[in-house]
């Protein structure tokens, strides 16, 4: 039985909604999804695109989702440095990068491996958007103080969230250049009602809405998530 992302838990599903509309209709292009996880993306990219995903849970991996063909890499960033310069059309990297330590090594081996001309998809935590969820959702105002001065987070599945600022990228691999900064969840998490979520109706009008704020100052700033889209200069 072919999966589907309505298959997900509300707040996940809602997720993979709104970022692949964010990247838009893609086929026929050679993608790297780097941090796969239960292979999500990559199974629904599969499907017009020649994929390959790296992913170092195995426990991850045994579970993931192919019901479309693509390549599976158990590894990180060592699986990386395996590749050609210029192999890949696209790069997808979402909700990493706050979890590794060698982060700007991965950074500058996206930018040896990606083509010219190529394209780095990469979601991110976004402070703002986390202080204000740690203070109006979760009441942990110590938190909140926590990220206020600059301090990691924490994740109940991986560890330590160790935040980083969009520019940082640049700064990483000045070879990368953001061409634009999308917000991602603004709104869904304020809804405290649990029921609701899972409405097909109300995550329908959930995505719109997101959709239409997600390139607007102000609520981009407040979103938990940011959707960067970089290219190779």
């Amino acid at each position: 039985m072919m999966h589907k992302v309505t298959d997900l838990q509300p707040w996940e599903c809602l997720m993979k909604r709104i970022v692949w509309k964010q990247l838009g209709d893609i086929r026929d292009k050679k993608i790297l999804d780097f941090g796969s996880g239960i292979g999500v993306t990559a199974n629904y990219l599969a499907e017009h695109n020649d994929v390959t995903a790296i992913e170092p849970d195995e426990d991850s991996i045994k579970i993931r989702w192919a019901d479309h063909q693509y390549t599976q890499i158990v590894g990180s960033i060592q699986e990386l440095r395996k590749f050609d310069d210029e192999t890949f059309d696209m790069i997808i990297c979402h909700n990493v990068l706050e979890y590794a330590e060698d982060r700007p090594d991965i950074v500058k081996e996206f930018a040896r491996i990606l083509k010219p001309n190529g394209k780095i998809s990469i979601v991110k935590h976004n402070r703002a958007g986390r202080v204000m969820q740690m203070v109006v959702l979760l009441n942990d105002f110590e938190h909140a103080h926590s990220l206020l001065d600059g301090n990691d987070g924490m994740a109940s599945k991986y560890g330590a969230i160790h935040y980083y600022e969009d520019t940082d990228i640049e700064q990483w691999c000045p070879e990368l250049a953001i061409t634009k900064a999308l917000g991602m969840r603004t709104f869904w998490d304020m809804q405290q009602n649990q029921e609701i979520h899972k409405d097909v109706d109300w995550q329908d009008k959930m995505v719109e809405i997101e959709m239409r704020v997600s390139d607007m100052d102000g609520y981009k700033d407040i979103a938990f998530f940011h959707h960067l889209m970089i290219e190779k200069r």
